[in-house]
């Protein structure tokens, strides 16, 4: 990796080095309300007596950051009253004050302290979590909507994924599902992004996409819409689950009984600590727990990976979308996740 554009701050014992980064995608990425081709992130590196930690912060336009609110964020912080980054809590809390907003800048902080930590250990994450990486469930790998020409063809690329993610919320719906069934009977879900308004001809697809054999549906509706969410959950021959509607540990519980389940996401949760405890809650109140991603490199998607046993579906396909990976982690094969066995997050820089 160059050493260019890199911005470095000392703090007590602790050094912040960071570097925006443009993710470019393979393919144009089309969702219900927007497409775009390249995705901003920024890359972090925290050190604490000679040991690096990486982190990452990646931000579709719709969350509302940037590179440059990244960066603000960052200069603002400052670890020097912490003498070891042991003290996790207090520092992830004192992250989380410095602002209401910017979750993926302090994910990016999260996601490089628990790698450091590991590294510190000399142990994967997983294992310090005492999780089981052979129970984490198969990716699916992400369709966008397209022609059906193209989506033909993403469909052949995709051909050792055991479950496909489909993009919907347009008026092309169907045509997308009959598309994809003509040449893979392979499981589906369905993300929906918001896309539908009226919850009766929301069920109705229910009913229709039940048939076609999709496990669930990812945010059928607005998220403001929360009576007729419950309402469609309350009817839906598969499971609702919560992607916009969940950003954070303390919106799980209210969700419960408006949806089947919740989507974890780090960049929308504040990273790894955040995203361990809302599994571990919505497990508590008998809800489905989804482990998803933005655009990201392998570092943000092998810190996420290191909780996926805890879950029922990942969704952990976003590196695999890009041309333009610099870390090596977390591998896919046969449609099935596996961990590297390195300390920390597990990744390594490849340029």
């Amino acid at each position: 990796m160059d050493t260019a554009n890199w911005s470095s701050k000392k703090m007590g014992k602790f050094t912040l080095r960071f570097r925006p980064y443009t993710l470019e995608m393979k393919h144009v990425f089309t969702v219900a309300s927007f497409s775009r081709t390249t995705t901003p992130v920024v890359l972090t590196e925290l050190e604490y007596e000679g040991t690096i930690g990486y982190g990452e912060a990646s931000m579709p336009p719709y969350l509302g950051e940037s590179q440059d609110s990244v960066s603000s964020f960052l200069n603002k912080l400052d670890l020097s009253a912490f003498d070891s980054p042991f003290e996790t809590e207090e520092i992830i809390q004192y992250i989380d004050q410095l602002d209401q907003k910017n979750t993926a800048a302090k994910a990016a902080i999260d996601i490089a302290l628990h790698d450091l930590i590991g590294k510190l250990l000399r142990q994967p994450f997983y294992k310090i979590w005492g999780l089981n990486p052979s129970l984490i469930p198969p990716t699916s790998f992400t369709i966008g909507i397209d022609t059906e020409e193209v989506i033909r063809q993403k469909v052949a690329e995709a051909g050792q994924f055991k479950i496909l993610k489909v993009k919907l919320g347009l008026e092309t719906d169907k045509m997308i599902i009959d598309t994809i069934r003509s040449v893979t009977d392979v499981p589906l879900c369905a993300d929906v992004n918001q896309g539908w308004r009226n919850k009766e001809e929301a069920l109705d697809m229910t009913h229709w996409l039940s048939e076609r054999n999709v496990l669930f549906l990812e945010q059928p509706m607005p998220k403001e819409q929360i009576d007729d969410m419950a309402w469609l959950t309350e009817r839906s021959p598969i499971p609702t689950i919560a992607d916009e509607g969940c950003q954070r540990y303390k919106d799980v519980r209210a969700l419960q009984g408006v949806y089947s389940g919740i989507n974890i996401k780090l960049m929308k949760c504040t990273g790894m600590r955040e995203a361990k405890k809302m599994a571990e809650l919505a497990r508590a109140l008998d809800m489905k727990v989804m482990l998803g991603c933005m655009t990201e490199t392998s570092c943000a998607i092998t810190a996420a990976a290191q909780l996926a046993p805890l879950v029922d579906w990942a969704d952990l396909d976003g590196a695999l979308l890009i041309g333009n990976d610099i870390f090596d982690g977390m591998h896919v094969r046969d449609g099935n996740c596996y961990l590297p066995e390195r300390p920390g997050i597990g990744i390594q820089r490849v340029q």
